[in-house]
C-alpha cells in the first residue's frame, strides 16, 4: 500500500472511531460523515474499505485486538464454565464499551448478528466449549443461546446495569448450562 493511501485509510479509521464513539445511533453515520471527518473524498472510503460494512468491520477489527488480548489472559486449565464465563464477560465489556459500533455490526448482517464473522467464531468456540462439558449433544444451540445473552441489542436494552448485576447473571446462566449433568 501507498504511503498516502495507508495515511488516508488511517484517516478514515480514526474519524469513524470518532464518529462511532460520540454517536448514539450507527445508523446515523453515513459514509459522507466519515468522507467529511477524514477530509478525504466519499470515492477513497469505497476503494479501502468497499462499503459501510467493510469499514465497520474494519474498525470493529482493529478495536476487536482489545478484546482478543482480555480473552488470551484467562489463565489455562479453567474449567469449561469458567472459560466460557469468561468469553462472555470479555464480550459485554467490550459490547458495553463500544455499544453504537457493535450495534452497527450486528445490525449490518442483513439485520441480523448471526451473519459476521465475529458471531460464527464464538459460537465455534462456545460450541467446543459446551461439547467438552456436556458432550456434542445440544452444543451448538446451548452455545447459541449463550450467545443471546450478549447480543449487542440486550446489552443496549440493558445499559444501565452494573458490572456486578451483569456478573451475577452470566454467572447463574453459564454455570446452569454448563455444570448439569449430559
Amino acid at each position: 500500500m501507498r504511503a498516502d493511501a495507508a495515511r488516508n485509510r488511517e484517516a478514515v479509521l480514526a474519524a469513524a472511531d470518532r464518529l462511532f464513539e460520540a454517536a448514539n445511533d450507527p445508523d446515523r453515520i453515513s459514509m459522507d460523515d466519515v468522507a467529511a471527518a477524514a477530509g478525504v473524498g466519499k470515492g477513497t472510503l469505497f476503494r479501502h474499505f468497499g462499503d459501510r460494512l467493510g469499514l465497520v468491520r474494519a474498525l470493529y477489527g482493529t478495536r476487536g485486538e482489545q478484546l482478543q488480548a482480555s480473552l488470551a489472559a484467562s489463565p489455562p486449565g479453567d474449567s469449561p464454565a469458567d472459560r466460557a464465563l469468561h468469553l462472555l464477560r470479555e464480550l459485554v465489556r467490550f459490547k458495553r464499551a463500544n455499544r453504537v459500533l457493535t450495534l452497527a455490526l450486528e445490525n449490518a448482517g442483513s439485520g441480523s448478528p448471526y451473519r459476521n464473522e465475529s458471531y460464527e467464531e464464538w459460537h465455534a468456540t462456545l460450541t467446543a466449549i459446551v461439547s467438552e462439558a456436556r458432550g456434542p449433544e445440544s452444543a451448538e444451540f446451548l452455545a447459541h443461546a449463550l450467545l443471546a445473552a450478549v447480543r449487542s441489542d440486550l446489552v443496549e436494552h440493558l445499559r444501565d446495569w452494573p458490572d456486578e448485576r451483569w456478573d451475577a447473571g452470566l454467572t447463574a446462566l453459564t454455570r446452569s448450562v454448563l455444570t448439569s449433568g449430559r
